[in-house]
């Protein structure tokens, strides 16, 4: 005879799988897809002016929250991006709790357990986007952050976990993108032909790109650990800065530009067609 208890989770996994395939959340997981690449696209732009020395905002996603919010119905548009973060974070959750079951194994653990961390990375989003249409926004908080965490006990371990998990995280996207494997996110069939083999290598060069971007910041973070100085510690504006200052640095923080428009354009190409 089935317990109560077992009853009723088998329940909650059916509801669960049931919302995971719906229409009604592949639609706010490709409007997150949309919304990541909106905002990824404003980072480029921003950057791109910092190139030739002329940026007037952060390099940041504040940054490019603030560019927007400075539109016409630019508020508006924030609501919507929240949504489509809250959405994604939404589909990675159910992916965590139910999802990846054409896998078995350690493999299914830890997609899921990937599924999970991206989930909460884009609730963090969501409202953080909420609280700066509220008129929450503020700039790059990095170094205050760090700071405060490093004068906690376990505090400077953290940041330099943290900042090796950017590293790792950084160099696992990287080698994807250079291994082609964001190609098996794609409904291939609903791409057409002649976009197929172009769309490939716009996501190479911006997962490359992206996997850059984490890297840089973890390295940051870990010399912040290191040296017990949370001044080390920096965002993406100012990660940005200090490669634009080294030798050759305009070059660098050039290439920089182009992986994240990459990564942009990417973004929408999954929002079409990613397999959802």
């Amino acid at each position: 005879m089935t317990s109560p208890v077992r009853s009723s989770a088998g329940a909650v996994e059916q509801t669960a799988r049931s919302a995971q395939g719906s229409r009604g959340v592949e639609l706010l997981a490709r409007l997150g897809l949309a919304s990541r690449a909106l905002v990824w696209l404003v980072i480029s732009l921003l950057a791109a002016s910092l190139v030739v020395g002329r940026a007037d905002e952060q390099t940041d996603q504040n940054g490019a929250l603030r560019a927007i919010a400075d539109q016409p119905l630019g508020g508006a548009v924030l609501v919507v991006v929240a949504v489509g973060f809250a959405g994604y974070a939404l589909w990675q959750l159910l992916d965590a709790a139910v999802g990846h079951r054409d896998h078995d194994g350690i493999s299914r653990t830890a997609r899921r357990i990937v599924s999970l961390g991206t989930g909460v990375v884009y609730l963090f989003l969501a409202a953080s986007t909420l609280l700066f249409v509220q008129g929450g926004g503020s700039g790059d908080q990095t170094t205050s952050r760090t700071a405060e965490l490093m004068s906690r006990p376990g505090g400077r371990t953290a940041v330099a976990v943290l900042g090796a998990g950017l590293v790792v995280g950084g160099l696992v996207i990287a080698v994807r993108g250079g291994l082609a494997k964001h190609s098996e996110r794609l409904e291939n069939y609903r791409v057409p032909d002649r976009l197929r083999r172009p769309a490939v290598v716009v996501g190479a060069v911006g997962l490359v790109g992206r996997g850059g971007v984490a890297v840089l910041i973890g390295v940051f973070l870990v010399r912040a650990a290191v040296q017990f100085d949370p001044q080390e510690a920096k965002g993406l504006d100012a990660a940005l800065q200090s490669v634009a200052g080294q030798p050759f640095g305009r070059v660098m923080l050039a290439a920089a530009v182009v992986g994240m428009l990459a990564y942009s354009a990417w973004s929408y190409i999954e929002a079409a067609y990613r397999e959802i």
